[in-house]
């Protein structure tokens, strides 16, 4: 008498769906440190030229005791903000306005493929002449950098948007806005996001370049001021906290993520 019954087959469906692993990123990160402060110790590593990370927390506590690093955080964080907020917005507008619009898609495109390559630090001498050599130029050197990322994910988005999707919505008699409202922007937003991960780290960039020209206040000044005077446990201490602002804005997107595009798994 033949056995009818079939072993359960296996899920397959989990081919490349990345999973998060937790506290691995973190381990890595504290081993990378426990490295360097250990090739220090042995003096395989120049103190003058890169110190250890125990000269580089101790240099950052002291800046933290003194209060010192508080008016150059508080400077740094209005600026990144206020230009991304600006360049950003702006830029994901437009975006929206070439991957719907169609008498935007080709000014639009063609506009930001002739700009978008221009190293935007190189144009910061430009914008100096013409706002001033204060807070607007520093703005909008940080919303010029921010705005042809969101643009470029933004409409690159909108056009991997299934078309279907939308064929459908119109076949059950969806207006315009009703399918660029629930179908369009949810399926672009993925795009959105990660423009938006890449267009952060470009303006932090642009950030420190804005603040090394005539910037009292800022991580930017305080990085420059420390290489000029040698310091490199101070510098370093500023690009430290720069690595801070990058991580916990990404976590910050993360977070938007996990709770925008919960559909998606």
């Amino acid at each position: 008498m033949s056995n009818n019954k079939k072993a359960p087959v296996s899920f397959r469906g989990g081919l490349l769906i990345p999973r998060w692993q937790r506290g691995v990123g973190a381990i890595s990160l504290i081993l990378l440190i426990a490295l360097w402060q250990v090739c220090s110790s042995l003096g395989w590593i120049s103190p003058i030229a890169a110190p250890s990370p125990a000269e580089i927390f101790k240099a950052l506590g002291d800046m933290i005791q003194t209060g010192e690093i508080y008016g150059h955080l508080a400077a740094s964080l209005g600026r990144l903000f206020g230009g991304f907020a600006i360049g950003g917005s702006i830029g994901i507008l437009t975006g929206l306005a070439i991957g719907l619009w169609s008498p935007a898609r080709a000014p639009g495109v063609t506009i930001v493929a002739t700009l978008f390559p221009i190293p935007k630090i190189a144009l910061l001498p430009l914008f100096i002449i013409w706002f001033g050599i204060g807070e607007a130029s520093k703005l909008v050197t940080i919303a010029f950098g921010t705005f042809f990322p969101m643009v470029v994910a933004t409409y690159g988005a909108v056009d991997n948007v299934d078309r279907s999707l939308i064929r459908m919505g119109r076949s059950f008699g969806l207006s315009t806005s009703a399918i660029i409202r629930k179908i369009v922007l949810p399926g672009a937003l993925p795009g959105i996001l990660s423009g938006l991960r890449i267009s952060t780290s470009i303006g932090i960039v642009l950030l420190v370049a804005a603040e090394m020209i005539n910037a009292d206040q800022g991580i930017g000044g305080l990085v420059l001021a420390s290489g000029n005077l040698y310091q490199t446990d101070r510098l370093l201490a500023g690009v430290f906290i720069l690595c801070l602002i990058g991580l916990i804005v990404n976590s910050l997107i993360d977070l938007a993520e996990k709770r925008l595009l919960g559909w998606r798994s």
